[in-house]
């Protein structure tokens, strides 16, 4: 499949779980990738980086077009979460998951627009259906998702006029390492595992390829008139209301 060929890429967090699925989507149709974030990725084109650093948005963009010259499709998918309350959270953990999940992804946009106008490029924000709703002990990370979801509708109002467009992709329980690991962990995984796909439609959990090509669909051009969107990739589950 070739739809993305002669086509630039940049998927942050592109080593693991979603963004290393978006990557490997992105790549399959043709497209050259690179990566950004903590540590070496070896499959694609790795830049290292700290999204705590303010200046390293920048850095990233410009090392891309030095490389590649032009940039077509940015994935904002690196992000953290802290737990607690509002009451036990410090302000220290609320800044640091703002700085990753909602103000990297800006200054990440904002040093990526002059190049995405020049080729009528795309973005995708990897956001959360905790954008939309909330788990327990989450008040900085649904913040920063909701303020992402946000974000990505002032993009696309702002710069559709310019040839870009932007959307947000809202997964849920994702089958990622992380999850797969916590869930191993406990003392009957198949039961959870049970428990867990009841609360989805579809009777189980999702998979980082199902997350990977909806957002290759929507930087490629048969998604050519969507933009603004949140598209929520959740089996079903927010649509679900618990019995009475």
């Amino acid at each position: 499949m070739s739809r993305f060929a002669g086509k630039t890429a940049l998927v942050t967090g592109g080593r693991s779980g979603i963004g290393r699925a978006c990557a490997k989507a992105l790549a399959n149709g043709g497209a050259r990738v690179f990566t950004a974030q903590r540590g070496a990725e070896p499959e694609f084109e790795g830049i290292e980086a700290d999204f705590m650093d303010p200046a390293v948005p920048a850095m990233i963009i410009s090392n891309i077009i030095a490389k590649a010259g032009s940039l077509d499709i940015l994935v904002n998918n690196a992000g953290l979460m802290r737990e607690g309350i509002v009451l036990e959270m410090d302000e220290a953990d609320w800044a640091a998951t703002m700085q990753v999940n909602l103000t990297a992804p800006y200054l990440l946009t904002k040093a990526a627009l002059p190049h995405l106008i020049k080729t009528g490029g795309s973005i995708v924000n990897i956001g959360s259906i905790e954008g939309l709703g909330s788990n327990p002990r989450h008040p900085a990370y649904c913040a920063s998702k909701a303020g992402l979801h946000g974000l990505t509708r002032a993009i696309a109002v702002d710069h559709g006029p310019e040839g870009v467009r932007c959307n947000a992709v809202a997964p849920g329980w994702i089958d990622t390492n992380l999850n797969v690991d916590f869930i191993e962990s406990l003392g009957d995984p198949a039961a959870f595992r049970e428990q867990i796909g009841g609360i989805h439609p579809v009777g189980r959990t999702g998979k980082t390829e199902e997350v990977g090509a909806l957002v290759a669909w929507l930087c490629s051009e048969e998604a050519g008139f969507v933009t603004g969107q949140i598209w929520t990739v959740d089996g079903g589950r927010m649509a679900q209301l618990s019995l009475p």
